[in-house]
């Protein structure tokens, strides 16, 4: 699975939010989440989810009364604003009355208590996520609504909401920090940004803003979608991630806050962005970029990141992009729609086989996709830029590198550049002491190798340059399969090179 479990997504989006809560109902072993993210994260304070654990007894008696007392308890020695209580697949199977647990520990608690009301056997962490974020914003704006608590109007301002920033996002951090530079250099205010490090006490205040701008497909539209049909707020969902997105949504937002009475004209702001500030539209006319022209990559990861470099690779640097994948199947069609002209081939897939066999066939120069397609990489010495979940603790840098905005520009074009093997690089490794190459026998990469190669063929295979051993050595098992024969002798290797005309 490239996506996690449901309860990964709401447990996400709670412990992103201030002084929210989460009780899991789930057995133990379920609760990786806060070794997870206290590891990736980095973050000094403890991570606010606590088990209530489904066990023997609990089974035997029903769970209500434990689950309350442990929501009872929580509010009682952390003061939470509010409580999330989190299904599992486990409360789903015991087909639990969650709604009446949560009733029933309201009239005990100080703080407010909801149910993340998400199947956990129709939709995955992204989903689950996505559903959670807008849950909350309605259940807390329906409530202000009922106090008269709501203010009145826009802000005086053009100002945005920044909607799907979360713990354990792929460099969210450091895109919002960016996001947010880009709106003081655009004379915009920033009016809440959730559910990173917002309270849920102000989200009464997101009517306010002109505009919610979100970034990432994955997160943050339902939310949008419901304040756009409640309170008629418009919707920038334009991810601005290389040159030409980027000023795409900035001419959105120029027209979403035009319309609503600003009068604003970023295309001087753009034109100084792209020539002088943003090194990439430079770097892709230099001769260092060109000589990646044409040169096969393979791109694969959630909606947002791969449609994303999809696009920087094929429009802004040249690049042949043969095969764009995605893991996000729900949400397929518009993965399709947004890539189908910028590569040769779409893979929709959640099948981690296929994707690296995929990779095998192809043999692309360089691979930018997930920590999964970067150990394919490692098994056929491809080299792999990672460009989205899942990810593992390099993907959280302590240094600032963003994707988003005019810096998030830099450091994909530095990622581009440097993941390709650039120059003369094989030919020093070989004189420095050879290549540490890890090769697969054949096209596939899930496969043992059941061929034994002779000595002399060996020995001969050595002798070719590491950068394209890998690829004699696949082709010439793969002539032997084709054939039936099971061991590879310096006959077999030359019959092979003269079959592929090498």
């Amino acid at each position: 699975m490239y996506a996690g479990p449901a309860h990964i997504g709401t447990l996400r989006i709670a412990s992103s939010f201030k002084n929210v809560h989460a009780i899991m109902h789930a057995p133990l072993g379920d609760d990786y989440f806060n070794v997870m993210r206290s590891m990736l994260e980095r973050e000094r304070n403890y991570t606010p989810v606590t088990a209530s654990v489904v066990d023997r007894n609990v089974l035997a008696r029903g769970s209500q009364e434990k689950v309350v007392d442990n929501i009872v308890r929580k509010d009682r020695e952390e003061h939470p604003d509010l409580i999330l209580l989190t299904p599992t697949c486990t409360s789903s199977i015991l087909q639990e009355d969650l709604h009446n647990f949560v009733e029933r520990a309201q009239l005990d608690a100080k703080g407010d208590v909801m149910l993340a009301d998400v199947n956990h056997y129709r939709f995955n962490e992204l989903q689950a996520a996505d559903r959670t974020l807008q849950q909350v914003v309605q259940f807390y704006l329906e409530k202000a609504k009922k106090k008269g608590d709501i203010p009145e109007g826009k802000t005086e301002k053009p100002s945005v909401n920044i909607i799907g920033i979360s713990t354990l996002g792929f460099h969210h951090h450091h895109d919002c920090t960016e996001l947010k530079r880009l709106m003081v250099d655009l004379g915009i205010e920033v009016n809440e940004v959730i559910p990173e490090g917002a309270s849920v006490h102000n989200l009464k205040n997101l009517p306010r803003a002109w505009f919610n701008l979100v970034p990432y497909r994955e997160l943050g539209l339902m939310a949008a979608k419901y304040l756009e049909e409640e309170f008629g707020t418009p919707c920038v969902d334009i991810t601005p991630m290389g040159v030409v997105e980027t000023a795409r949504c900035i001419r959105k937002i120029q027209q979403v806050i035009n319309d609503q009475g600003a009068d604003v004209d970023y295309s001087e702001y753009i034109d100084n962005q792209t020539l002088y500030v943003s090194q990439a539209a430079w770097f892709s006319r230099s001769i260092d970029c060109q000589n990646l022209t044409g040169k096969k990559a393979v791109v694969f990861g959630d909606n947002t990141h791969a449609a994303a470099m999809t696009k920087i690779l094929a429009r802004e640097m040249g690049i042949h992009v043969v095969c764009a994948g995605t893991y996000c199947k729900y949400d397929g069609d518009w993965f399709k729609e947004q890539v189908s002209e910028y590569c040769d081939e779409v893979l929709i897939s959640e099948d981690n086989g296929q994707i690296g066999d995929m990779i095998a066939r192809i043999e692309p120069s360089a691979i930018f996709g997930t920590q999964m397609e970067r150990h394919v990489g490692k098994r056929l010495d491809i080299p792999c830029g990672v460009i989205a979940s899942p990810i593992h603790i390099q993907n959280f840098p302590i240094g600032y590198k963003p994707f988003l905005g005019y810096e998030g520009t830099n450091q994909i074009t530095d990622l581009i550049y440097n993941s390709f093997t650039l120059g003369m690089e094989d030919h020093l490794l070989e004189i420095f002491g050879g290549h540490d190459t890890k090769e697969v026998i054949t096209k596939g990469i899930s496969a043992g190798s059941d061929l034994n190669w002779t000595r002399e063929a060996q020995t001969e295979l050595n002798k070719v340059p590491g950068f394209v051993r890998g690829k004699v050595k696949r082709n010439t098992e793969k002539f032997a399969r084709e054939r039936g024969l099971n061991e590879i002798s310096l006959e077999v290797m030359y019959a092979a090179k003269e079959a592929v005309g090498a």
